[in-house]
Protein backbone atom coordinates (compact mmCIF):
# COMPACT_ATOMS: atom_id res chain seq x y z
CA UNK A 1 0.00 0.00 0.00
CA UNK A 2 1.04 3.61 -0.58
CA UNK A 3 3.59 2.69 -3.27
CA UNK A 4 3.70 4.03 -6.80
CA UNK A 5 1.89 1.52 -8.98
CA UNK A 6 1.39 3.38 -12.24
CA UNK A 7 2.77 6.42 -14.09
CA UNK A 8 1.57 8.54 -17.00
CA UNK A 9 3.28 10.72 -19.58
CA UNK A 10 1.34 13.43 -21.41
CA UNK A 11 2.29 14.43 -24.96
CA UNK A 12 1.10 16.83 -27.63
CA UNK A 13 2.57 14.37 -30.20
CA UNK A 14 2.15 10.84 -28.78
CA UNK A 15 3.82 9.06 -31.71
CA UNK A 16 6.98 11.14 -31.21
CA UNK A 17 7.17 10.27 -27.51
CA UNK A 18 6.37 6.59 -28.19
CA UNK A 19 9.40 6.44 -30.52
CA UNK A 20 11.56 8.36 -28.02
CA UNK A 21 10.86 6.12 -25.01
CA UNK A 22 10.83 2.89 -27.04
CA UNK A 23 14.26 3.72 -28.44
CA UNK A 24 15.84 4.73 -25.15
CA UNK A 25 14.32 2.30 -22.65
CA UNK A 26 12.87 -0.47 -24.82
CA UNK A 27 9.38 0.05 -23.40
CA UNK A 28 6.42 -1.48 -25.25
CA UNK A 29 3.45 0.78 -26.10
CA UNK A 30 0.01 -0.70 -26.79
CA UNK A 31 -2.71 1.59 -28.20
CA UNK A 32 -5.92 1.37 -26.16
CA UNK A 33 -8.52 1.72 -28.91
CA UNK A 34 -11.50 1.36 -26.55
CA UNK A 35 -10.76 4.66 -24.77
CA UNK A 36 -12.27 7.98 -25.94
CA UNK A 37 -8.81 9.60 -26.14
CA UNK A 38 -5.46 8.70 -27.69
CA UNK A 39 -3.92 6.49 -25.00
CA UNK A 40 -1.15 3.88 -24.94
CA UNK A 41 -0.49 1.37 -22.18
CA UNK A 42 3.24 1.20 -21.39
CA UNK A 43 4.87 -2.08 -20.44
CA UNK A 44 8.27 -1.83 -18.74
CA UNK A 45 10.43 -4.25 -16.75
CA UNK A 46 8.91 -2.69 -13.62
CA UNK A 47 5.77 -0.70 -13.01
CA UNK A 48 3.31 -0.14 -15.82
CA UNK A 49 2.26 3.19 -17.16
CA UNK A 50 0.43 5.07 -19.85
CA UNK A 51 1.02 7.76 -22.44
CA UNK A 52 -1.84 10.03 -23.43
CA UNK A 53 -2.50 12.89 -25.78
CA UNK A 54 -2.05 16.06 -23.72
CA UNK A 55 -5.56 17.42 -22.97
CA UNK A 56 -4.41 21.05 -22.62
CA UNK A 57 -1.28 22.90 -23.78
CA UNK A 58 1.84 22.44 -21.69
CA UNK A 59 2.66 25.31 -19.39
CA UNK A 60 5.90 27.24 -19.87
CA UNK A 61 6.22 27.87 -16.12
CA UNK A 62 8.74 25.11 -15.39
CA UNK A 63 8.15 21.60 -14.15
CA UNK A 64 4.54 20.93 -13.23
CA UNK A 65 4.70 17.17 -12.87
CA UNK A 66 5.44 14.32 -10.54
CA UNK A 67 8.84 13.31 -11.91
CA UNK A 68 9.86 9.65 -12.23
CA UNK A 69 13.44 8.37 -12.50
CA UNK A 70 14.34 5.25 -14.45
CA UNK A 71 17.11 2.95 -13.25
CA UNK A 72 19.58 2.24 -16.08
CA UNK A 73 22.65 0.02 -16.37
CA UNK A 74 24.92 2.74 -17.80
CA UNK A 75 24.16 6.40 -17.11
CA UNK A 76 26.55 7.82 -19.71
CA UNK A 77 25.40 5.52 -22.56
CA UNK A 78 21.73 6.22 -21.78
CA UNK A 79 22.38 9.96 -21.55
CA UNK A 80 24.05 9.89 -24.96
CA UNK A 81 21.08 8.02 -26.45
CA UNK A 82 18.62 10.50 -24.92
CA UNK A 83 20.51 13.42 -26.48
CA UNK A 84 20.73 11.66 -29.89
CA UNK A 85 16.94 11.18 -29.80
CA UNK A 86 16.33 14.90 -29.25
CA UNK A 87 16.18 14.98 -25.45
CA UNK A 88 17.81 17.77 -23.47
CA UNK A 89 19.67 17.87 -20.16
CA UNK A 90 17.63 19.49 -17.38
CA UNK A 91 20.11 18.78 -14.57
CA UNK A 92 23.48 17.24 -15.44
CA UNK A 93 24.79 14.01 -13.93
CA UNK A 94 25.59 14.25 -10.24
CA UNK A 95 26.49 11.83 -7.47
CA UNK A 96 24.25 10.83 -4.62
CA UNK A 97 27.20 9.73 -2.49
CA UNK A 98 27.34 6.03 -1.77
CA UNK A 99 24.19 5.34 -3.79
CA UNK A 100 24.05 6.30 -7.46
CA UNK A 101 24.62 8.70 -10.34
CA UNK A 102 21.49 10.77 -11.06
CA UNK A 103 20.47 13.25 -13.74
CA UNK A 104 17.36 14.81 -15.26
CA UNK A 105 16.30 15.27 -18.86
CA UNK A 106 13.49 16.81 -20.91
CA UNK A 107 11.78 15.06 -23.82
CA UNK A 108 10.58 16.88 -26.95
CA UNK A 109 7.26 17.74 -25.30
CA UNK A 110 8.95 19.32 -22.25
CA UNK A 111 8.28 16.37 -19.92
CA UNK A 112 10.95 16.03 -17.25
CA UNK A 113 12.26 12.59 -16.28
CA UNK A 114 15.29 11.28 -14.45
CA UNK A 115 17.70 8.41 -14.90
CA UNK A 116 20.00 6.86 -12.34
CA UNK A 117 22.76 4.25 -12.27
CA UNK A 118 23.30 2.46 -8.97
CA UNK A 119 26.94 2.87 -7.89
CA UNK A 120 27.91 2.63 -4.23
CA UNK A 121 31.24 4.28 -5.14
CA UNK A 122 29.55 7.44 -6.45
CA UNK A 123 30.88 10.62 -4.84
Amino acid sequence: MNTIGYFEIQSSDPQREVRFYETIFGWKFIRQEFLPLEYYRIETNGISGGLLKRPVPATSAGTNAFVCSIQVENFDATSELILKQGGQIALAKFAIPGRCWQGYFIDADRNTFGIFEVDEQAK
